[in-house]
C-alpha cells in the first residue's frame, strides 16, 4: 500500500460515513477534520518512530494494530474505542490539546466533534501503517523509512485535495500550511528521510 491508497482508503466513503457514525457528526464534518488533521497525524508518526523514547513502544503498537482486519471498514469501525483512539491521537498530536483545538479552528467543527472525530479516525491509520510496516517486512528501526518510503514524490497537498473532491484554494492552503513541519523534519533527518518532501510541492 502506497500513500495514496492510504488516504484513499481513510478517506473513502465507507470510511468517512462510517468515522461520521461513530464520532456521532455529520459526513462534512468528518471530512472536513480529515483533510485537515491527516497531514498532522502523519507527522506526529514520524515523530513517533524518531525519538529514542517512543519508536520502540511506536512500532510494537503499529504491529499490534496491523492484526485488525480493515477489508471490511463497517465491520471494522464498529469495533473502535473511542478512549483507546483518543489515546493514540494524544501519543501522535500531543496531549495538551492544543494540536485539536487548531484543527477543529481550520475545519470549522466544535472540538469535541473534532475530538471524536480523530478518536475514531485514528485506529484505522495505525492499522493501515503497521500493515505496511508487516509487508515491507520492517522491523522496529524501519518504520521512518516506512513512513519516508509513503511520502516519497507524492504531492500530498494535491493528493488530498483531489480525494476532497477537487479541493478549494482554502483547503490546499490548509494543508500545504500543515505539511511544512513534516517537509522541514523529514529534510532535517538522516539517512533515507534525506530530502524525501523536496518536490512536494513543485
Amino acid at each position: 500500500m502506497d500513500l495514496t491508497s492510504l488516504l484513499s482508503t481513510m478517506l473513502s466513503v465507507d470510511s468517512v460515513g462510517s468515522i461520521s457514525q461513530t464520532a456521532g457528526v455529520s459526513i462534512g464534518e468528518a471530512q472536513s477534520v480529515l483533510g485537515s488533521a491527516l497531514p498532522s497525524l502523519l507527522n506526529g508518526a514520524l515523530a513517533q518512530s524518531q525519538s529514542s523514547e517512543t519508536a520502540e513502544g511506536f512500532d510494537n503498537a503499529l504491529a499490534q494494530h496491523a492484526a485488525d482486519d480493515t477489508s471490511n471498514v463497517a465491520s471494522f469501525f464498529s469495533k473502535v474505542d473511542l478512549a483507546d483512539g483518543g489515546k493514540i491521537v494524544n501519543h501522535l498530536l500531543g496531549g495538551d490539546g492544543k494540536a485539536v483545538s487548531s484543527i477543529s479552528m481550520k475545519a470549522g467543527v466544535s472540538q469535541k466533534g473534532t475530538s471524536n472525530i480523530l478518536s475514531a479516525a485514528a485506529p484505522l491509520l495505525m492499522s493501515l501503517l503497521g500493515q505496511q510496516t508487516g509487508q515491507s517486512g520492517q522491523n522496529a528501526s524501519g518504520t521512518s523509512g516506512l513512513l519516508g518510503s509513503l511520502l516519497q514524490n507524492v504531492d500530498l497537498g494535491s493528493l488530498l485535495g483531489g480525494l476532497l473532491g477537487g479541493g478549494t484554494v482554502t483547503a490546499q492552503t490548509q494543508v500545504q500550511a500543515q505539511v511544512q513541519p513534516l517537509q522541514q523534519q523529514a529534510q532535517q533527518s538522516s539517512g533515507g528521510l534525506l530530502g524525501m518532501l523536496g518536490n512536494l510541492f513543485k
